[in-house]
């Protein structure tokens, strides 16, 4: 008579931005290969902050302009990847709505809250509120009422939220891991980091994710600890 296997522990560090697409398929597919895997593995996911443009001013800018400012793109490169990546959510279960997400925000202050939210243990709910406020909603999500507003919807204390958003807290600790994570040549998001020593860039399709889990957690140590906090 075999044995039952515990699940293998796994601690993921995922290094996002909530203003980046790519960011919201990477998450979708990471879950779904994570319930692909259930009673494998036990995955503890910590999401850690990433600004695409940390100067963005607080009135944002128009998303088109940006894309063409920073990365050259025609026009038709634009329409390309944003139906590409619409097609990707789709698959997904995400929706993107491409013709409300018409600007581009600061996201520091959604990083500040989503560091307390983490203190909670309330941090993967407002993630996704957040990704779906921004690319579904199109909504801004530097504002503070929306902040609050989706603090509150996913069952964490809005007045202490709106305090957090006027004061500097977690300012310093969500520039911290900003750096410790540039430090270590992340320079692009997604990116998934796995036990604190394995990489998997960009927003994988889920048997990728899945596929290198499983490699992951076959060579992993029953008693793991990761760096990163």
């Amino acid at each position: 008579m075999s044995v039952p296997t515990s699940p293998v522990s796994l601690r993921i560090d995922f290094v996002s931005d909530v203003s980046c697409p790519w960011c919201a398929v990477g998450l979708a597919s990471l879950q779904q290969a994570l319930a692909t895997l259930e009673g494998e593995i036990a995955a503890e996911i910590h999401f850690q902050p990433f600004e695409l443009n940390p100067q963005m001013p607080v009135e944002g800018e128009d998303s088109t302009e940006h894309l063409v400012r920073k990365y050259g793109s025609s026009a038709e490169q634009i329409d390309a990847n944003r139906a590409a990546i619409r097609a990707r959510g789709a698959a997904l279960g995400f929706t993107f709505n491409m013709d409300r997400r018409s600007r581009v925000y600061n996201t520091f202050d959604a990083h500040r809250l989503l560091r307390w939210a983490a203190l909670e243990g309330n941090e993967l709910p407002l993630k996704q509120a957040l990704l779906r406020a921004y690319f579904t909603d199109g909504e801004d999500v530097s504002a503070h009422d929306t902040l609050v507003r989706l603090a509150t919807s996913v069952g964490l204390d809005g007045a202490r939220a709106r305090e957090i958003l006027a004061s500097g807290t977690y300012a310093d600790e969500v520039r911290a891991q900003e750096q410790y994570y540039l430090s270590r040549g992340i320079q692009s998001v997604p990116a998934t980091i796995i036990n604190d020593r394995h990489l998997i860039a960009g927003g994988q399709p889920p048997e990728a994710f899945e596929q290198a889990l499983r490699q992951i957690a076959a060579t992993a140590p029953t008693s793991s600890h990761a760096g990163g906090a």
